[in-house]
């Protein structure tokens, strides 16, 4: 029996032979993300990582998406900074440990996408693990139509960082009396998109409204939503000794990330007004009527990590630290929220 012109799995909706054409191109782009820890490369089914050379080793660990963010990269269009997305949340989550991140693990999954779209989402993550110093050990693509519908896609990862015992950051250390300084985002980062895309009618937006350049925005709204999740792994680092409690501001906002690292008889006062605030949030709150309490809720509102140091500590760690001051502190807890972001 003759063999079908178009192989049946690629009339079906998985095409083998350009799957099989990706997987060069992906050893070429770990190759640019690579460590000396890393044993082997990509294409095998499982990646190997040399811990030798570290002492006590404790390993951290951490998952996320990118989210709905995707719907708004992939009508405008612009794929690669969504990798880039995933590699720097999940940097930011292990930081909180005080973890130095090590190697990274992407899950790619859709149907429809072109190879080319393919390699661009896997680019912009090979090029965040080089900036970070992460290995991009290795991955999975996927291909479900039925799962997805045609051009859908979902963009996920996993990153291993590594820690000296005895040197874990976990907020135990927190008391009243410290200072919480607050380092800043540069926009949504990766949370809140669903109702950022509700209330500004993205998805219906034509792209020429989206990319058109906009004053009040200092560049396009597309500029402003897209802006790639800070990573604040380089910046940290040098002053991680004297951090006592680290919170990632992503989902849950800015009271229920910074209680997350709160011992039970302490609260935490943070000033609103004092770090900066993008203004693509007053562009969502005015075009949604959303109240200051959900909006703190949903977004970061400009304040991508806070940090609680001691008081004697706070100059010291502002100085090091471009663009971060102190936005609170933390005091006893009583019978109130765990987290008050006051007006100004």
């Amino acid at each position: 029996m003759a063999e079908p012109a178009t192989p049946r799995y690629t009339a079906a909706g998985v095409d083998i032979a350009a799957n099989d054409r990706l997987i060069p191109r992906y050893r070429a782009l770990a190759r640019s993300a690579g460590r000396p820890e890393v044993l082997g490369g990509v294409g095998a089914f499982s990646g190997l990582f040399d811990l030798s050379a570290f002492e006590e080793p404790v390993l951290v660990a951490s998952t996320d998406g990118v989210g709905t963010k995707l719907l708004v990269a992939r009508r405008l269009g612009r794929l690669d900074g969504v990798g880039c997305d995933i590699v720097n949340h999940c940097i930011n989550d292990i930081l909180t440990a005080g973890a130095r991140p090590l190697f990274f693990l992407d899950y790619l999954a859709g149907a429809g996408l072109g190879e080319d779209e393919k390699v661009a989402i896997v680019g912009g993550v090979a090029a965040a693990c080089a900036d970070g110093g992460v290995a991009l050990l290795g991955g999975e693509t996927a291909d479900m139509p039925g799962l997805y519908r045609d051009g859908d896609f979902d963009l996920a990862g996993t990153i291993v960082g590594v820690v000296r015992k005895g040197e874990e950051i976990d907020g135990g250390a927190i008391r009243p009396g410290d200072a919480l300084i607050g380092l800043p985002s540069n926009g949504l980062h990766t949370n809140g998109y669903t109702l950022a895309r509700a209330v500004l009618r993205l998805d219906e937006a034509e792209p020429e409204r989206l990319l058109a350049p906009d004053a009040g925005l200092g560049g396009s709204l597309a500029d402003a939503l897209l802006a790639p999740h800070t990573a604040y792994w380089p910046a940290l680092q040098p002053v991680l000794s004297r951090c006592k409690g680290i919170a990632h501001i992503t989902g849950g906002g800015i009271p229920g990330n910074v209680a997350r690292i709160l011992p039970d008889a302490c609260a935490a006062r943070l000033r609103r007004g004092a770090w900066p605030e993008p203004p693509i949030f007053e562009r969502i709150r005015a075009a949604g009527e959303i109240g200051d309490e959900e909006m703190m809720r949903v977004f970061n509102c400009g304040l991508g990590l806070a940090v609680a140091v001691e008081a004697s500590d706070a100059a010291g760690v502002v100085a090091a630290l471009p663009g971060a001051a102190v936005v609170g502190e933390v005091t006893p807890r009583d019978d109130g929220p765990a987290v008050i972001v006051e007006s100004e």
